[in-house]
């Protein structure tokens, strides 16, 4: 299967439902979309990608949909999905925040933060579950299942609830943040806490779907995508009203390069739709925490395939992933528009957390690596000064309250007298 950015929109095969169908991304095995429960090719094993036979242009956005669906957020862009509508609370149409000290600090012509901690479970992840709970109802599943770090945990337990759904998560024992473990157990998810790391968790919950006890909705599913790809519309149309022209690089964290694999998807339907020129797609650039890196190798090495890291350990724990299941997606977007990646350490993380804060914008610590891994090739000379730069931020800092305050400064105690606390104000 053709992952160039250049390459043309596919023709429509028999199996396609309204336009769509799945394919292999090795083997160009195509699939009806709706009439089997399906993760990977029945061939090849090889990931699966959503396909349309006539992607849409920036001015179909917002328009043509029987469900008279909302004009801003994920299902703005429901000409670029499978449904007019999903089960949706809603999600999407987040702030792309102008940080001008940052930007000062880093040295680079613009920088803009697109924050999606600001979607209605803290992360955006909910972009993915608006979209992949609506296709579940459509198989005629009852039960969702994932394997989580904590935010897809959250939202699949908050979208399934919405959905009237039976959830089931799981989490590697002690490994997740309180925060995101708290929402998953009041949405009503069933909880197991595994004796191992997150791919461990996704290797016995890939079994569990395999063996038709729950519909899987981790990023291995490729309808989840299909709503994280709205994520680099919105960037794109914000970005270009206040400019005039489309962000040069974007920066994005990297678990298990699901958004990364996401964006470039999107960008690849606008090219083929011919809303965007090659030369106009931004740069895709992945960060990883130093502790769990297997993309960043893969791309230093020039591997087509990443080396599973069975240990993995950072603060950042929505990024502690050792098998990113989307790097066969995920290295070519990164490729192929020229982008790179690069590992950061846990200081490094926090330090931009704190400076993210700043600004006034809270961000979980995995967020905050877009901006570190920025800083970082700044100071190498990989981005250059006159470039025009998006830097994705994925959670809320509420997601992670224990990493927020250890980031923080210490309360001080005074006592009960205002002219004590004059003086100790002043001292």
């Amino acid at each position: 299967m053709d992952l160039a950015i250049d390459a043309p929109a596919p023709a429509a095969p028999g199996c396609a439902a309204d336009g769509t169908w799945l394919a292999c991304i090795e083997c160009d095995e195509t699939f009806a979309p709706f009439d089997d429960v399906r993760y990977t090719c029945d061939a090849c094993d090889g990931l699966l990608e959503v396909r349309y036979a006539d992607p849409p242009t920036f001015d179909e956005f917002g328009s043509g949909a029987s469900s008279d669906g909302p004009d801003r957020g994920v299902w703005r862009y429901r000409e670029a999905l499978p449904f007019d509508l999903g089960v949706t609370l809603p999600e999407g149409d987040t702030p792309l925040h102008r940080v001008p000290r940052i930007e000062e600090a880093v040295g680079v012509d613009a920088l803009r933060v697109k924050h999606e901690g600001m979607n209605p479970t803290g992360s955006f992840k909910d972009r993915g579950m608006t979209v992949g709970v609506r296709v579940a109802k459509e198989l005629g599943v009852g039960a969702l299942a994932c394997a989580s770090t904590g935010n897809t945990s959250a939202a699949l337990a908050a979208y399934g609830g919405r959905g009237d759904m039976q959830t089931l998560v799981l989490l590697p024992q002690g490994k997740v943040a309180a925060g995101k473990v708290a929402q998953a157990s009041l949405h009503g998810a069933r909880i197991l806490e595994v004796d191992g790391n997150f791919d461990a968790c996704l290797d016995i919950v890939q079994e569990l779907a395999a063996r038709g006890e729950a519909y899987l909705l981790n990023s291995l599913n490729p309808f989840r995508l299909e709503g994280q790809k709205t994520i680099g519309f919105e960037i794109l149309e914000e970005f270009y009203a206040d400019y005039g022209a489309f962000p040069d690089r974007i920066v994005l964290p990297v678990g298990n390069a699901g958004n990364t694999s996401a964006l470039y998807k999107g960008f690849r339907e606008l090219v083929q739709a011919g809303a965007l020129d090659v030369d106009e797609v931004p740069k895709l650039t992945g960060v990883q925490a130093e502790g769990a890196a297997p993309m960043v190798e893969a791309v230093e090495e020039g591997n087509d395939e990443i080396r599973r890291w069975e240990e993995v350990e950072t603060r950042a724990t929505a990024i502690r992933i050792g098998n990113p299941v989307n790097a066969p997606k995920a290295l070519p977007g990164i490729r192929n528009t020229g982008g790179t990646a690069v590992a950061v350490s846990d200081s490094m993380i926090t330090a931009a957390q704190r400076h993210l804060a700043a600004e006034g914008v809270g961000v979980e610590p995995a967020s905050a690596a877009s901006l570190a891994g920025l800083k970082k090739l700044r100071r190498s000379g990989v981005v250059d000064d006159d470039e025009r730069v998006v830097c994705l931020t994925t959670g809320h800092l509420l997601k992670d309250p224990e990493a927020a305050y250890e980031a923080g400064g210490d309360p001080e105690p005074v006592p009960n007298d205002v002219d004590a606390v004059l003086d100790h104000l002043h001292g």
